[in-house]
């Protein structure tokens, strides 16, 4: 195989992307990245506010952009997006689920113990990450197995792999992404001749707005207690930028990674192979 050939493999002209959450910070970098590689992309989000800026930042690809609002926890608004998507674009190729979060209401901290976590904000959370991976997969990606072909990657996190102190529900929300993405894999591959694909990445430590003040200062902006700790276990001595997901990304929604599938992939500066010592 040449250099043209294995580029080749990268370029989507043509193919249509569905991105929840984004409007996120990493999945905006996975929107422009999709849309500099030709393909059309639908952003799935609550709200669209950030829409103006993330087709700035595609330049001449700002017109294979466009977005919908949809609450992926709800059947009805992802049936709508699905209308809106093959409307403005045709049939869905792939599907990115990197809608999710936490929640203040779902976290251990000084005012609040485990057992005092209210039942509606342990439910936010868990819905949120788990049914707002599978309930897309349901709706939307029923277009893959209309068309025969496709690929799914979904986010779960590095919580997946150590559960991290505080944040439960995130936690278990997100162990459940990895084990759905490897169930709904064999599934695809049993029923559709293997020519659906589901992957899932796994970020490691990224600096975002969620969480910039539980790593960092507000004041003087040096680590606080828990950042200092995330960077000495992290071997390469630095938190992530969302850059740092679009090689892996693109690798596991293209050809390049057409025999792999049920797979997480962690991306996180070897924080998960460190024993710590």
């Amino acid at each position: 195989m040449n250099l043209e050939e294995i580029t080749a493999m990268y370029d989507f002209t043509g193919r249509t992307f569905a991105v929840t959450g984004g409007t996120g910070a990493l999945g905006s970098e996975v929107v422009v990245a999709l849309a500099g590689c030709g393909a059309n992309v639908m952003v799935l989000s609550r709200s669209l506010t950030g829409l103006p800026a993330i087709r700035e930042r595609a330049g001449a690809g700002a017109g294979q952009i466009d977005g919908v609002r949809v609450d992926v926890t709800n059947r009805d608004s992802l049936m709508a997006a699905g209308d809106a998507i093959d409307a403005r674009f045709g049939g869905l190729y792939g599907l990115v689920n990197a809608a999710g979060g936490n929640s203040p209401r779902a976290t251990v901290s000084p005012a609040m113990s485990f057992f005092d976590i209210p039942e509606e904000g342990m439910r936010f959370v868990l819905d949120l990450n788990i049914l707002g991976t599978i309930m897309p997969c349901q709706v939307l990606a029923k277009q893959l197995a209309d068309r025969g072909e496709g690929v799914i990657l979904n986010f779960s996190s590095m919580t997946a792999y150590r559960p991290l102190t505080n944040i439960t529900a995130y936690s278990a929300s997100k162990a459940a992404t990895t084990n759905f993405t490897a169930w709904l894999a064999v599934y695809l591959a049993q029923n559709y001749a293997g020519r659906i694909r589901v992957n899932a990445i796994a970020p490691g430590f990224f600096l975002g707005e969620q969480n910039r003040f539980l790593l960092t200062d507000k004041d003087s902006g040096a680590w606080t207690p828990r950042g200092r700790r995330i960077i000495e276990h992290t071997p390469m001595g630095r938190l992530g930028v969302p850059e740092d997901l679009l090689g892996t990304t693109l690798w596991l929604l293209s050809p390049a990674s057409a025999f792999v599938t049920g797979i997480t992939v962690p991306v996180d500066g070897g924080f998960s192979a460190y024993a710590g010592v």
